[in-house]
């Protein structure tokens, strides 16, 4: 158990990580040009309307002093009051999470399900046309805008071939599954061309490994050898970076809901960075952030779990 002892430690070693990302998103956001208050009240609002809204959310407080409000906001378990929704903010972003997290998940097993087939194809026919084929396609994926391919797949499947909705959620679970196809598939192309190169190499390396080649000695077929010890270890490097590129996810998800329309995080993110609601874009940014280090503290409990070699 011994490999494990970093479960304990790294938790502690995340928390300045998340402390420099909470200063961070408080700088940038307060150097976004523009008064809450006087967006909030319109361009008519009254000198001391508008001060007696800053002296409601404490907006005339002092830069540090602000700060330390939200340290105690966050271990009270609080992340203050929205301007706009004039709700708390921890309530406004868990009814906006389930969309998010469905268009997280749903990328990534669509990513894994064009990445694992087409690396697989490509490392079993090295330096053929498939192989050549499916690199194309993998370096063609990597440069194409999410919003932009979102765009696209909207005017092919949903105004020409009318098979998906536009936008939306939708309200019941077949509603929710048939809008968010296009959505997790806009992310899917992209994110599946990293994934489809990095595996497609760590096959081949797999391949030609000792353990593969002491496999073929004992007689086992090519097929159950690819299957028993060249996917599974192949399989590894994939996931951590996956893990890796959970930033890049997330911030895919923020534009992707911009272009379908789908209340979730990202759009929710996106209305108040526009509106200068603070507390709004501190708290998104957080769980953002909070839920990228634990998905890679997942990644590396994962990686020793499967493989006994690797220690942290």
């Amino acid at each position: 158990m011994h490999r494990y002892r970093f479960v304990i430690t790294r938790p502690l070693q995340l928390l300045p990580v998340l402390l420099g990302i909470s200063i961070i998103t408080f700088v940038l956001v307060r150097s976004i040009p523009g008064d809450p208050a006087r967006i909030l009240l319109g361009t008519r609002a009254t000198a001391s309307a508008i001060a007696r809204i800053r002296a409601q959310y404490g907006l005339d407080d002092p830069l540090w002093m602000q700060y330390l409000y939200f340290l105690k906001n966050l271990a009270n378990g609080e992340m203050g009051r929205s301007i706009l929704y004039k709700v708390d903010v921890i309530g406004l972003i868990f009814g906006r999470l389930e969309p998010t997290i469905v268009l997280v998940f749903g990328s990534v097993f669509l990513s894994l399900l064009l990445a694992v087939p087409l690396a697989t194809l490509a490392a079993r026919n090295r330096g053929g046309a498939v192989d050549h084929t499916v690199r194309m396609i993998s370096t063609g994926g990597l440069g194409l805008p999410s919003f932009w391919l979102g765009i696209m797949l909207i005017i092919l499947f949903s105004v020409r071939l009318d098979l998906f909705p536009v936008s939306g959620y939708g309200s019941t679970l077949a509603e929710k599954a048939h809008h968010m196809v296009l959505p997790c598939l806009t992310i899917a192309l992209s994110l599946s061309a990293v994934l489809t190169r990095s595996l497609r190499a760590s096959l081949i390396a797999e391949m030609q490994s000792d353990a593969s080649t002491a496999a073929r000695a004992r007689g086992l077929p090519e097929a159950m050898v690819f299957r028993r010890h060249v996917l599974p270890n192949s399989l590894i490097p994939t996931l951590n970076l996956l893990a890796v590129n959970i930033g890049w996810l997330i911030g895919g998800t923020v534009v992707v809901e911009s272009v379908f329309a789908i209340p979730g995080m990202g759009q929710l993110l996106i209305r108040a960075i526009f509106t200068r609601d603070y507390m709004v874009v501190q708290g998104v940014a957080m769980v953002f952030a909070v839920a990228s280090v634990l998905v890679n503290f997942l990644a590396d409990v994962l990686t020793v779990t499967l493989d006994p070699r690797v220690k942290l």
